[in-house]
Formats: structure tokens, C-alpha cells, sequence
């Protein structure tokens, strides 16, 4: 029975897990758009608030998700020429 306990604790764990990835992933994002809309309009931009989101994701110890690239500035820039 403490065998079925610690797997349903594991489970949550891991689904609590998860559920903070993806808000961390969808912040990501908003500050990608941010940093992409600035670069469009010519406006200085940084890519720190991008990369420390990034950081946390990468902490989170899940193995079904791939760790996820920090993100230069030449990169945004880069993907805005390219539109």
C-alpha cells in the first residue's frame, strides 16, 4: 500500500511540476512578443527577463520536456528580419 502512496504522491509532484512549466512557458512567451514588438518598432530591447524565465524552466526537473535555449538579442533581431 505505501508503494501505491508514494507513486500517487509522485504523480502530483510531477503534475505540479508541469502545471509551473507551462505558466513559466507562457511568460516566456509574452516576453518574447514583447521583446520582438519592440525590435519591429526599432526600440532598445533586452533579453534578460526572457533568459531568467528560461533559467527557472531548464530547474524544473521534468524529462518529458526539452530544456529550452537562452535567447540573444541577435536572435530577435534575426527573426524580425525575417518577417
Amino acid at each position: 500500500m505505501s508503494v501505491h502512496k508514494d507513486l500517487i504522491k509522485h504523480a502530483e509532484n510531477q503534475h505540479k511540476l508541469y502545471q509551473e512549466f507551462l505558466a513559466l512557458d507562457e511568460l516566456r512567451e509574452k516576453y518574447i512578443a514583447e521583446a520582438v514588438e519592440l525590435c519591429k518598432q526599432g526600440k532598445p530591447f533586452s533579453t534578460d527577463k526572457i533568459n531568467e524565465v528560461t533559467n527557472k524552466m531548464n530547474k524544473i526537473n521534468l524529462r518529458i520536456v526539452p530544456l529550452r535555449k537562452n535567447v540573444t538579442i541577435e536572435m530577435v533581431q534575426e527573426y524580425v528580419n525575417s518577417l
